[in-house]
């Protein structure tokens, strides 16, 4: 399978290109950037040849996948374009900048016969997986209150973009701040992981230390809390944070009727589970990857498209799964400017 990169930035260099390096299913057929350079950079790491639009690279009828890795604004249009060129499609999270973008996202690859999986690599981390299959057993019971967190220092210092006018910061690129660059994360592994839809969302948002390099506020939140609340009953909330200077935080603990799973909050054991009368199962199943990683671990993203395309299965990365943690993240933005809980 011959895939194209558009977007050579760090998500695509750290994930995309390497682990499409990694899958002796795939050949990569080249990449684009607005940058010229920085797709030259790429092709020297990883092979392939550099292609100078986003047209000549959908016009290749060599390539079957191509990964979308740029600014959230330009999501949709380059997604839809490529889907309508007859490629498959793996685009970065958040899927796209409005409910309406999504709903087209999906309508397209639907009319075009083509798959379109977006890259929450959350659902396929060994300890999320296996509490996904404790909870759907029924052996924990019903799911009733969760907490869940994501915080970091901030994209400044990841993206390819490096110190204070990287494009997360600004509203036209980004359309959102934490809550959506690592709230979407957390609000779609909490839906998977209870496997139900929200009934409503409660947010509040707020810029508290990032600034531009004339000291000004950045246009988009640098924390947020979420309190979501389950059709099913289950009750929690969702932490974010760019402004954690002093390690990550990637964790969650899922309080059910007969027990309670940690994830990712043990120094040794990826999943911890504490039963009602105190004995309990150690799971040391993986470790969660951080940005400040310098040998990066294969999230699963990509040997999962891969493997989804050529065997015809549904994946668990398809988009329509996604779209309702999308929906929630829409609700959030409404919830900020109303000051009141929303109902999905």
């Amino acid at each position: 399978m011959k895939v194209g990169i558009i977007g050579c930035g760090s998500i695509a260099r750290q994930r995309h290109a390497h682990e499409y390096g990694l899958n002796k299913n795939v050949e990569i057929a080249g990449f684009y950037d607005f940058v010229a350079d920085r797709a030259a950079d790429m092709v020297s790491k990883f092979g392939g040849k550099v292609y100078p639009t986003v047209e000549d690279m959908l016009s290749d009828k060599d390539i079957d996948l191509v990964s979308v890795c740029v600014a959230n604004a330009y999501h949709a249009e380059i997604t839809i374009k490529a889907l309508k060129a007859g490629k498959n499609v793996l685009c970065e999270k958040p899927m796209a900048v409005t409910y309406e973008q999504c709903l087209e996202m999906v309508k397209t690859a639907s009319d075009c016969g083509k798959r379109l999986f977006i890259g929450h690599n959350q659902r396929l981390t060994p300890a999320h997986k296996k509490a996904k299959e404790l909870i759907s057993s029924g052996k924990m019971g019903k799911v009733l209150t969760f907490a869940t967190s994501f915080c970091h220092a901030g994209p400044e210092s990841w993206g390819i973009d490096k110190g204070k006018g990287t494009w997360f910061f600004r509203k036209d690129a980004a359309a959102f701040g934490s809550m959506a660059d690592l709230g979407i994360h957390k609000i779609d592994l909490i839906r998977y992981l209870v496997g139900d839809e929200i009934k409503s969302i409660y947010s509040e948002m707020c810029v508290l230390d990032k600034t531009y390099e004339d000291g000004s506020p950045i246009d988009v939140d640098d924390n947020s809390v979420e309190v979501i609340h389950f059709r099913n009953g289950a009750f929690g909330t969702v932490t974010t944070s760019w402004t954690q200077y002093g390690g990550e935080n990637n964790q969650t603990q899922i309080n059910c009727k007969n027990g309670v799973m940690k994830l990712y909050m043990d120094p040794k054991y990826s999943l911890v589970v504490t039963h009602p009368d105190g004995s309990v199962d150690n799971y040391d199943l993986d470790r969660i990857q951080t940005n400040t990683d310098k040998q990066q671990a294969t999230s699963g993203v990509i040997d999962e498209v891969v493997d989804s395309i050529l065997s015809g299965r549904k994946s668990i990365l398809d988009a329509d799964s996604i779209i309702g943690s999308m929906k929630a993240v829409f609700a959030c933005m409404k919830s900020m400017e109303t000051g009141k809980a929303v109902e999905i």
